[in-house]
């Protein structure tokens, strides 16, 4: 289930550059959309969060930990 306002609920400078993905990539991806909006709730914590679990200290190499991300992405049908 998406949420309506993920989709409507972005500031002008967001609007353009989803507007500049969907023209490049035919659309704007569902995790880019969300991780707009709301930023300092959301968006921010998060990505901050995803890049320091993919590219933190680990015993795996980023290669891995991206290969680990694509087969879950995969599993739970995501286009990502």
């Amino acid at each position: 289930m998406r949420l309506h306002k993920v989709h409507t609920g972005h500031g002008l400078r967001d609007k353009a550059m989803l507007g500049i993905m969907r023209l490049a990539m035919g659309h704007a991806p569902g995790v880019v959309r969300t991780l707009m909006y709301r930023k300092a709730f959301f968006g921010k914590p998060w990505t901050e969060l995803t890049q320091q679990v993919m590219r933190g200290p680990s015993p795996w190499t980023v290669g891995e930990r991206e290969t680990f991300a694509a087969f879950v992405s995969r599993l739970n049908q995501c286009v990502f």
